[in-house]
């Protein structure tokens, strides 16, 4: 999920908890994918267990993201970039949308 708070655009990966800022929703976009593969690699590099890969999210993402999803179809606020899910496809060490 990409959103605009005050003058910063966050990106939140709510499955692993990983939030990044930026100054446009793509650079927060970016940042994110970045420190989603960073942090998958780590967990696979320790055989970390499954359950580190599937936290629970801050509430505050979570009750924004439960707001999208209520509202689908609907418009969206302003301050909301994108939202949806991507799956991640571990090849050749490389992380790649699905």
């Amino acid at each position: 999920m990409v959103f605009k708070e005050d003058d910063a655009w966050y990106a939140a990966g709510l499955e692993f908890n990983i939030v990044e800022a930026g100054d446009s929703p793509q650079e927060a976009l970016v940042l994110l994918f970045e420190a989603t593969q960073g942090y998958l690699e780590s967990a696979y590099k320790i055989k970390a267990r499954p359950n580190i890969l599937n936290q629970k999210p801050d509430p505050e993402y979570e009750t924004m993201w439960n707001s999208l999803q209520d509202k689908k179809g609907e418009t969206r606020k302003q301050n909301i970039f994108a939202a949806g899910r991507l799956n991640l496809v571990r090849k050749n060490l490389e992380f790649v949308p699905a």
